[in-house]
């Protein structure tokens, strides 16, 4: 049997416990024994956010693919798991074996946002791995770093042993590998290691590289290396063909609800738009595209083996895949007969043809968000954002005439030359989308989000100023008054984040020491604005610009152009001069069109035909990046013709396209309307136990769909807009509760078997979730309620002898028979009132009237003694439930002990149905002439767990008796009593 987890006697006390537990089905558990180097990769954000991210799901294929490596993951704690961890002098644990980080041999972690770096202290600090490499020694894990913010790692330079830079599906197996060889070799220095890692390319190690300071810019920069062999400059890693590691489709799946609770693919690195502000459309040059046929197969595996209801393809941008268009057809083709509806992100209408936007605007409900970035032309030109008002006028008037009426812009403020015309021109755009949306809608809506430009690294625009917070704020509120007079909906970022971001990604080495100085008077979670502690941030810079004789500001004013930079040793493959000669073109306000299509082309051909008949040769700015325009073209032909998109679509006349439009509009987004009979009720019973009694209930029903879809159930689906599994549900779990029996009702295209629905489920379930019994409503049940069939609780409440004692002032042998007394006078009295709290006012509740019967003895008198730790005293209650108040378990406690101190843990034992004249019948029994000969019940062989309710009295077996020998639910369930 497992052991126990070492969080299991605290984390229901958390927001979200099921985020530290893991078990989650697709989870990849090695033995530890068995590989050459163990990694543990840490998002340093929560779990929601962490298990959302595509690089996460690409690498944990890729290293647990090798069988000579393991990679589990960690995710950054949320405070209120933090101060619990420190209470407690607990580790931080991976998800997979529950080890502390300090035990794994590599330690790595994901560098997304500059606003996350104090929780990467946060995450070494509880995982006993020591904040500075300097004080690392050769017993510690290697702590590397990678992502796009490791082309400009100086602030972290004090605490990272070494960054990846660039594409690490292959350069990391490499790393690990070469770090367990050398471990193992011996006869080396920790930095001697390093270094020799170092050497190999591809790696920045912060410890092997000299400094000084540069006259022009005062930032101290490196340069020159320590040890013979270390490049002077370091080369990214890069990965020319990312279809050869296939995006994975068999990902753990979120137990917590994930912030885009999907499937998501990656189609498509790196960007053609060459947008001056953006930095991941330089460091990830040049584009390099997935094979469709192989993102067609690689959704549909993740949709069957994750369960999900929804899927996404995603890149920089999502419009400027070669064969989208075709693509998204092909895709729908296969979703829309499973009822999985596909999202689209960075998605422009001007560039779709109406077919493929007529479809779209079938899969669900929702608004777009469109990214115009600039309010002018002018400052659109300035970013090279190729898109003109005419192009954005197009995209409203195509959405709204679809039908849909909900339109989001995206626009930067604080951009270098930026002017109040460009700041009003915000506004403006937004008021002309609404007056599009108003000739289509009565009342459509549109929202205006505007966040601040920070200059980023490897950008043109990383020698330009950053606005003061000062001048954001009054640009913020000229796009609040325009909006406010023109209805528009506004959200804007918190200005004093970006404040904060853009001194991080500008600094030098010297910005480490303000990370430890803000991590260490409370910095966390800084870039969520409720958690941004805003005072310790200020008193953290005064203290640091005092010790160090410098300002922030050096690091948010304009940068000479002749200055060297924090970042200068890090290569992403442009050329030297490529981004002054942007900065220059940004300034006089010419454009660079896009690289990679024909001249003026703002997007690809979707069919063939137009491409074989295109003439005109790709643009190239010669950046620094070989790009093969030969081989695009002829890869994209490929695609195209592997789709079966050989020929251009049949126009649409102007008139037609007008009354389709009217058409639609007059409609609305149509419901779906899909052909599946009629419905096949089936009722399930199931355990909760392990780490499913610590997801919440809303997870649950989240999570049971999916496994249903994993099991291959034909799910019945509701009609209307957004439609979704028909199932009902038992009352929720309590939080932190265990359950032997659990039930739902779910409706299905198809009658099945029970024993075969029993089995498919069993086979996909994750920890702790086991199907126990299916029985299949017949034509007469079709009619009866969950709700119906049970108006009783079973639970036992298992309490801490040594609290029991001290709230009864007993010793322990006495205080079950104390125990009986209490229970026995409440048995024989006609009410017992107590007050409990109820919307913060106090009501009176009659306890005799909720409770039907009570036992007290040990847990193993009530439980299978394997699923318990025995020798606990413990209440078996019996509730009614109904409309009238009722108990929550810890209040009956606290009437019958005194106190509600001693209860450990609460056990929901089963739903039952009490009838007036005494007779019990339970949720999945038969029709009542005889329970137990309908032919459709299948209970699981499993250990009895229904004992009797009174010692003495007649047991309710219900003929599910087996030898001992057969394992006891929590064992079937893979997990062990919490001690």
């Amino acid at each position: 049997m497992n052991a126990p987890h070492p969080y299991a006697d605290f984390v229901h006390l958390v927001e979200k416990p099921a985020r530290y537990l893991g078990g989650e089905f697709n989870a990849v558990v090695k033995d530890w024994s068995a590989v050459r180097c163990r990694f543990a990769l840490c998002f340093p954000d929560i779990y929601d956010i962490g298990m959302s991210h595509m690089g996460t799901k690409i690498l944990y294929s890729v290293v647990n693919k090798s069988d000579d490596l393991l990679m589990e993951r960690a995710f950054a704690p949320w405070t209120d798991m933090e101060e619990q961890l420190r209470q407690r002098d607990l580790p931080l644990l991976s998800l997979e074996s529950h080890r502390p980080l300090v035990d794994f041999d590599v330690v790595g972690f994901s560098l997304q946002y500059e606003m996350t770096y104090t929780n990467i202290l946060t995450m070494l600090d509880l995982g006993r791995v020591p904040l500075h490499n300097a004080d690392r020694t050769l017993e510690h894990p290697l702590v590397i770093a990678g992502g796009p913010c490791s082309t400009h790692p100086e602030p972290l330079a004090p605490f990272i042993d070494l960054f990846l830079v660039g594409d690490a599906e292959e350069r990391l197996p490499e790393l690990l590998r070469h770090w367990a060889e050398l471990r193992a070799e011996g006869g080396r220095s920790r930095l001697e290691m390093i270094a020799e890692i170092a050497r190999r390319g591809g790696v920045y190690a912060p410890d092997c590289y000299e400094r000084e300071v540069d006259a022009d810019s005062g930032f101290w920069v490196v340069t020159r290396p320590k040890f013979d062999g270390v490049p002077e400059r370091v080369q990214r890693a890069f990965l020319d063909d990312i279809s050869r590691y296939r995006f994975p489709d068999d990902s753990p799946v979120a137990v917590a609800e994930a912030i885009f609770d999907r499937m998501s693919v990656e189609i498509a690195r790196g960007c053609t738009e060459g947008c001056r502000f953006c930095q991941a459309g330089m460091i990830y040059r040049p584009v390099r595209e997935r094979d469709p046929e192989e993102i067609i197969e690689t959704v549909m595996g993740a949709i069957e083996k994750g369960g999900y209801d929804e899927a996404s393809i995603t890149s920089l941008s999502t419009a400027d895949y070669s064969c989208v268009s075709p693509l998204i057809k092909k895709l729908m083709e296969r979703l829309r007969p499973k009822k999985v509806s596909l999202g689209i992100s960075s998605l422009r209408a001007y560039g779709l043809d109406d077919d493929l936007l007529d479809e779209i605007a079938t899969v669900k409900a929702t608004g777009l968000t469109f990214a115009p970035e600039a309010g002018t032309q002018r400052m659109r030109d300035v970013i090279n954002k190729n898109i003109t008002e005419d192009d954005i006028l197009t995209t409203c008037h195509r959405v709204f005439s679809k039908g849909w009426n909900r339109m989001k812009l995206y626009f930067m403020i604080g951009l270098p030359t930026e002017t109040d015309e460009d700041v009003e021109g915000i506004a403006k755009m937004g008021l002309q989308a609404l007056e599009v949306g108003k000739s289509y809608h009565r009342a459509p809506k549109v929202t205006v989000s505007i966040s601040s430009h920070v200059p980023k690294p490897h950008t043109p625009f990383q020698w330009a100023a950053m606005d003061s917070m000062e001048e954001i704020r009054r640009k913020q509120e000229i796009v609040f008054q325009l909006c406010r007079r023109w209805g528009l909906q506004l959200r804007k970022h918190e200005m004093r984040v970006s404040h904060l971001e853009g001194i991080i990604t500008r600094g030098d080495i010297r910005v480490g020491h303000l990370l430890e100085l803000a991590w260490r008077k409370g910095a966390r979670f800084d870039g969520w604005d409720e958690r941004l502690r805003w005072d310790a941030w200020m008193e953290a810079i005064e203290e640091w610009e005092e010790g160090l004789g410098l300002s922030r500001f050096l690091m948010l004013s304009t940068i000479p152009v002749t200055a060297r930079l924090p970042w200068d040793h890090i290569d992403v493959g442009l050329e030297d001069g490529f981004l002054l000669k942007e900065y220059r073109k940004a300034v006089a306000g010419r454009l660079s069109p896009p690289c990679g299509k024909p001249f003026r082309a703002k997007v690809h051909h979707t069919n063939l035909e137009d491409a074989l008949a295109e003439k005109k040769r790709l643009i190239c700015y010669d950046c620094g990046v070989a790009c093969d325009l030969s081989q695009m073209k002829e890869e994209r032909i490929d695609f195209l013709t592997r789709l079966g998109a050989l020929t251009r679509p049949e126009p649409r006349t102007e008139a037609n396209a007008r009354e389709n439009a009217r058409d639609r509009v007059r409609q609305g987004l149509s419901p779906h309307d899909f052909q599946q009979g009629a419905a096949v009720r089936y009722r399930l019973r199931y355990t909760r136990l392990g780490p499913t009694r610590l997801q919440g209930h809303l997870d649950m029903v989240r999570e049971l769909p999916r496994l249903f879809r994993r099991a291959g159930l034909p799910l019945w689906y509701s009609q209307g807009f957004s439609p979704a599994p028909v199932l009902s549900f038992t009352p929720a779990l309590g939080l932190g509760m265990a359950s032997y029996s659990e039930y739902l009702d779910v409706s299905l295209t198809e009658t099945l078997d029970p024993r075969d629905v029993l089995d498919r489920v069993n086979a996909v379930t994750p920890e702790g979730l086991h199907i126990v019994g299916v029985r299949r409503l017949g034509d007469d049940g079709c009619k009866e309620t969950l709700a119906s069939r049970h108006n009783a609780l079973d639970l036992v409440i298992a309490l801490d002898s040594a609290g029991t004692s001290r709230v009864l002032g007993l010793d322990e042998d006495s205080c079950i028979a104390e125990l009986q007394r209490r229970v026995d006078d409440l048995l024989a009295s006609d009410t017992r009132p107590v007050e409990v709290l109820r919307k913060k006012k106090t009501r009176v509740v009659d306890l005799r009237e909720v409770i039907v019967d009570a036992a007290v003895g040990h847990i193993e008198d009530f439980v299978d003694p394997r699923d318990a730790q025995i020798g606990r005293p413990a209440l078996r209650i019996r509730l009614r439930m109904g409309e009238r108040a009722t108990l929550k378990p810890v209040e009956i406690a606290r009437a019958l002990v005194g106190s509600d101190e001693p209860v450990r843990e609460i056990l929901r034992l089963d739903f039952l149905h009490l009838a007036e004249d005494g007779t019990l019948t339970w949720p999945l029994d038969g029709p009542a002439e005889d329970p137990r000969a309908d032919a459709d019940l299948e209970i699981l062989r499993c250990q009895e767990t229904m004992r009797a309710l009174v010692p003495g009295s007649p047991a309710q077996r219900r003929a599910r008796m087996v030898p001992d020998t057969t394992p006891s639910l929590m064992e079937l369930a893979g997990i062990a009593p919490a001690e």
